[in-house]
């Protein structure tokens, strides 16, 4: 268990001392106007990130074997500059793997992640289509993906950006799903429950998370829209005697699901179910950060009366939280 966490750090006073460890997400080195040189650091941990500053490289107390994506442990001092949060290091040296717990370094799902794999199960085996109901199965029973579809991020650092956020946001829109489905019934349900299960499968290999958050070199290269095409595609050439004609539209559910050329998607949604899983897709993501983005303006002190931060995935506006302005104790049925 960590000393300090950094959505704690606000509530110490300036100049207070902590210890504690933290990842290293960024490492700079740069110059005071004086010419001085110092390290430049942001922070992080499960609650949060905060700039560092070291101010004597040199120091022996000071370790010179860090970069980003270690864990090192700190004695510092906290500090305000310009009315932001830092902290001042004194002393630094970096962590060997069996020094710390990755979960207290990255944020993860506070849902059950066992529950959350059961959820998923139960949605295939109600599947009425057995070669949808094969594909998925046959996908889910490698070892190696089922590891990492529980475990992986669902973006590096968007909507679900933590451990377990792949898994968790499948089964959101799972649920999404089965309400949104029976109103329009030229839809087919195991089709469109198909491509929110492997839209984003891709990403097990596009990002990394033993230590941060990042892309690997393939999903730098590639995306994950077009690895999980071709994972799909490997495994679905690999059944026996599956439709062709099914084939082509898995494909095009996953090539098409960001909705729009200018988002990353190959092809626009052609066909009832692509586009289906592409509004349910992108309603949940913009949900979550909404809901992540009212979490973070509580935990900076924010007013109900506040706006937030502008939010990038919402084309950089500021959103106001409806329910915590009206307050817990408004009279729905009597607003003014």
């Amino acid at each position: 268990m960590k000393d300090s966490y950094i959505a704690d750090l606000a509530r110490l006073d300036e100049n207070q001392a902590l210890e504690s460890h933290y990842l290293v997400l960024s490492k700079q080195q740069r110059t005071t106007r004086t010419a001085k040189p110092y390290l430049s650091l942001i922070l992080g941990d499960n609650s949060g990130q905060i700039e560092a500053r070291v101010w004597d490289p040199t120091d022996s107390r000071i370790a010179a074997d860090f970069s980003k994506g270690d864990v090192v442990k700190v004695r510092a001092a906290v500090s305000k500059f310009e009315g932001v949060l830092q902290l001042k290091i004194e002393r630094l040296r970096k962590l060997a793997a069996t020094e710390f717990d990755r979960t207290d370094l990255l944020p993860a799902t506070t849902y059950d992640v066992a529950e959350l794999w059961l959820k998923l199960e139960a949605a295939v085996a109600s599947f009425t289509d057995p070669d949808l109901q094969r594909l998925i199965a046959a996908i889910l029973a490698d070892p190696a993906i089922r590891e990492a579809f529980r475990e992986a991020p669902a973006a590096k650092q968007l909507h679900h950006a933590w451990l377990g956020g792949l898994l968790e946001h499948v089964v959101s829109l799972i649920g999404l799903a089965d309400r949104v489905l029976p109103h329009y019934p030229m839809l087919m349900r195991d089709l469109v429950v198909t491509g929110v299960i492997l839209h984003d499968i891709g990403k097990i290999r596009e990002l990394a998370w033993e230590t941060g958050f990042e892309y690997t070199l393939e999903g730098t290269l590639l995306g994950h829209i077009q690895i999980g095409a071709a994972m799909v595609e490997k495994t679905i050439d690999a059944l026996p005697d599956f439709p062709p004609r099914l084939k082509t539209l898995v494909l095009h559910m996953i090539l098409s699901h960001h909705g729009k050329l200018e988002f990353g998607s190959p092809k626009l949604p052609m066909i009832p179910e692509a586009l289906m899983l592409n509004f349910l897709d992108d309603i949940d993501a913009k949900m979550q950060t909404l809901a992540s983005e009212f979490q973070k303006a509580a935990r900076q002190g924010k007013a109900a009366d506040e706006m937030t931060d502008r939010i990038w995935a919402l084309d950089q506006r500021t959103m106001l939280n409806s329910r915590a302005w009206l307050g817990e104790d408004w009279n729905r049925n009597s607003l003014s």
